[in-house]
């Protein structure tokens, strides 16, 4: 059951720390400029089709694909369809915690051709040739150029022999280019090279981790909150460290510079000062994240956006956008966190 508490009394024992001080002047009165945008509906892309090999009585996925051979990171391939549907596979040798991108490009790609693309693996030891399994552990349809497929990256632990498996419905005739690059970590040349100025992160969003949802859920049965929280892998195919301003800049682009556009002063935090900032509701998973995306010795950042709006006379808001780096792990955990007047 949910508890039902006055505003003014709950007060005291659901702000963070950091935000104590009185419930009376903690806020502006105004109405956040543009709060109406945040009220209007949010487009969801149509879901795209996947072609991928039908799975084999063997239980293995290699069976239902054409082998055209090993393909190397760093290196590409160019071949054509020659009937619909088709699977082509090609062989790939991945070093224990590597990080992969896999593109069909534009370049060397049919014009309109429309593409599927998988990654299975890592082979193990059954039967005689060793088995892929039939579950991919990324895939994509088209996230490429036009229809074409993209993995922009994928973190793989476990080294050995994978399979990408690059399949189209209706692609009879026609030709593409299957690019394989080191997206990060041990695939990486020695010495690595330098980040450009340009350099960006790529995000790739991934499902929460269940223990995590399960808190975060419980958390949102009580009156006067709620708080969201997302999370992204990312490659970094270069030497150092991704700065926590490149982390913000790609995270922002996830659905929210226009509700925290107005903060013109984000505050920078160490982790253990994110915890002064959570709700008291919410404080169990300050350790379930950092042992969740953390590696135990990286320096993990977060960037602090705030704002405050009314939805009428006793409809008072207060929400924090916290983006958190873990450098190393590269990935970046995004929680949002509501506090509103009941």
């Amino acid at each position: 059951m949910k508890r039902s508490l006055s505003w003014m009394n709950a007060c005291a024992w659901m702000l963070p720390v950091a935000l104590l001080g009185g419930c009376g002047g903690m806020v502006g009165d105004e109405v956040e400029p543009g709060f109406e945008d945040a009220l209007a509906p949010v487009g969801e892309a149509a879901s795209a089709l996947l072609a991928p090999p039908p799975p084999p009585a063997s239980g293995n996925i290699a069976d239902s694909t054409t082998y055209l051979g090993p393909l190397a990171i760093g290196s590409a391939v160019q071949t054509s369809f020659t009937t619909s549907p088709q699977y082509y596979a090609f062989g790939l040798q991945v070093p224990s915690h590597a990080q992969l991108k896999l593109e069909v490009t534009h370049l060397g790609s049919s014009n309109g051709l429309d593409t599927s693309l998988f990654l299975y693996g890592p082979r193990d030891a059954s039967g005689a040739n060793g088995s892929y399994g039939v579950t991919p552990v990324a895939l994509d349809d088209e996230d490429g150029y036009g229809s074409l497929s993209r993995i922009k990256v994928v973190s793989l632990e476990q080294g050995g022999d994978y399979l990408a498996v690059v399949s189209s419905a209706s692609g009879a005739g026609k030709q593409f280019r299957l690019q394989a690059d080191c997206a990060g970590w041990s695939c990486l040349p020695s010495p690595a090279p330098t980040a450009p100025s340009t350099a960006a992160l790529d995000f790739l969003e991934l499902d929460v981790a269940s223990s995590i949802q399960a808190q975060l859920d419980a958390a949102n049965g009580h009156d006067g909150v709620n708080s969201e929280l997302r999370t992204f892998d990312f490659g970094w195919p270069y030497a150092g460290e991704p700065s926590l301003d490149q982390a913000v800049k790609e995270a922002l682009k996830q659905g929210y510079d226009y509700r925290y556009k107005y903060d013109t002063g984000p505050l920078t935090l160490t982790y253990a000062d994110f915890f002064g900032y959570m709700v008291s509701f919410y404080r169990g998973l300050h350790p379930e994240i950092l042992a969740e995306y953390g590696n135990g010795t990286e320096a993990v950042q977060v960037r602090r956006y705030y704002r405050t709006y009314q939805t009428g006379p006793n409809g008072d808001h207060w929400d924090s956008l916290f983006i958190i780096l873990f450098p190393q792990s590269h990935k970046v955990v995004v929680y949002e966190q509501s506090m509103y007047e009941i």
